[in-house]
């Protein structure tokens, strides 16, 4: 039987600690090595970074980050789900976001199994990341 964790962050970069700290935990539990949890931390950063910023609108207001933990895979999904992109960036604009996103996916991608862009219907985008033992 799967075990399924859900959190729901605001949308500022200084959780991102917390979230690293929380998706290795669950990593942990699940079963992977050190290099496995680390990789997996990493990827889940970067897709944490993809999904909340956009670029001179600000930070996304909050998101989720889902896992579903099987006997040799964890699921990961990080998805945009705040109304609005209000939260004030404290630093430099990133006027390079897509540039920046492109390079958030090859680290994804070469760090996990699989990696699948999602846009859903109202127009937000999920990341779902699967890492195999």
């Amino acid at each position: 039987m799967a075990d399924k964790i859900k959190f729901i962050i605001p949308g500022k970069p200084e959780y991102m600690t917390m979230v690293r700290l929380a998706i290795g935990s669950v990593a942990d539990v699940a079963g992977f090595n050190f290099e496995e949890i680390e990789d997996i931390k990493t990827a889940v950063g970067e897709a944490c970074k993809m999904i909340t910023c956009h670029g001179y609108e600000g930070w996304a207001e909050e998101y989720t980050l889902e896992c579903i933990a099987e006997e040799n895979s964890l699921q990961v999904f990080v998805s945009d789900t705040s109304t609005n992109h209000l939260v004030q960036k404290q630093g430099r604009m990133c006027a390079d976001c897509p540039n920046e996103g492109d390079l958030g996916i090859f680290v994804i991608k070469s760090l996990m199994n699989q990696v699948e862009l999602i846009n859903n219907p109202e127009g937000k985008k999920t990341i779902k990341m699967v890492k195999t033992k």
